[in-house]
């Protein structure tokens, strides 16, 4: 699948979710959602793969969480930063995600664990606050838990059907072109939030390039007005394809 057919089936699979919760949560509130789910889900993959270190006999999403020894939690987090059980990783909770009535709490119980793994190592800071915009128990996602379980497991089902073979073969920036698709989208109405600090696309981009025009080598780039951030990832892009 080229970047272009990855990026058209993500923005498709992104307004699928879009529907699946209309009505109930803000545009602006939506990306939050999203883009914390596609996080969920690239550091429950890029865990396993390390637990697993290429031998996928290993299953490690399949493994009890029983298995772990205070050795091999320490190990990881000293070289991940943190630790996920394999019953919290985002495969485990998004095949259950329909059937599971308290969906909205075991996802706020994940989030903190998987924070709290850090506490009293050198990442702490790092991890601290990762999944404070996710809020999985808000009364944007609807009035009863049902509601909130359900619009919870449409996202977590939309992300999970994303179909790239891993966020590490995608050629595309999976949260980049999230996040721009969706800030592109929702900033209009956005207002101060967001909406008057967002730059299109193709402003971005012609910024990018005069920058970095004739550049051979960049170690920094700052943007003094940084608002959303889409100025700095069209310089990532820019960076990533034209400076080795």
């Amino acid at each position: 699948m080229t970047s272009t057919q990855q990026r058209e089936v993500l923005q498709r699979q992104i307004w699928q979710i879009a529907n699946d919760v209309r009505g109930a949560v803000d545009g602006w509130d939506f990306k939050q959602y999203v883009l914390g789910t596609l996080f969920y889900r690239f550091i429950s993959e890029n865990f396993t793969s390390y637990m697993e270190a290429g031998d996928e006999s290993i299953r490690y999403a399949e493994q009890s969480d029983d298995i772990i020894t205070d050795d091999i939690k320490e190990d990881a987090i000293k070289t991940k930063g943190y630790f996920i059980y394999p019953s919290q990783l985002f495969a485990n909770v998004a095949a259950s995600a329909n059937t599971n009535e308290s969906l909205n709490t075991d996802l706020a119980k994940i989030f903190n664990a998987i924070e709290s793994s850090a506490n009293g190592y050198p990442s702490e800071l790092n991890i601290k606050g990762l999944f404070a915009d996710f809020d999985t128990t808000s009364n944007r996602l609807g009035n009863t838990v049902k509601d909130k379980n359900q619009r919870l497991a449409a996202v977590l089902k939309g992300v999970a059907g994303l179909d790239f073979g891993g966020f590490d073969a995608s050629h595309i920036d999976l949260f980049g072109d999230a996040y721009e698709f969706l800030i592109s989208n929702y900033a209009a109405n956005a207002g101060k939030s967001g909406g008057e600090f967002f730059t299109p696309q193709h402003v971005s981009r012609l910024i990018a390039q005069l920058a970095m025009h004739q550049q051979t080598s960049v170690n920094k780039i700052y943007d003094p007005a940084c608002g959303s951030g889409s100025l700095l990832l069209q310089a990532k892009k820019h960076f990533d394809a034209h400076i080795i």
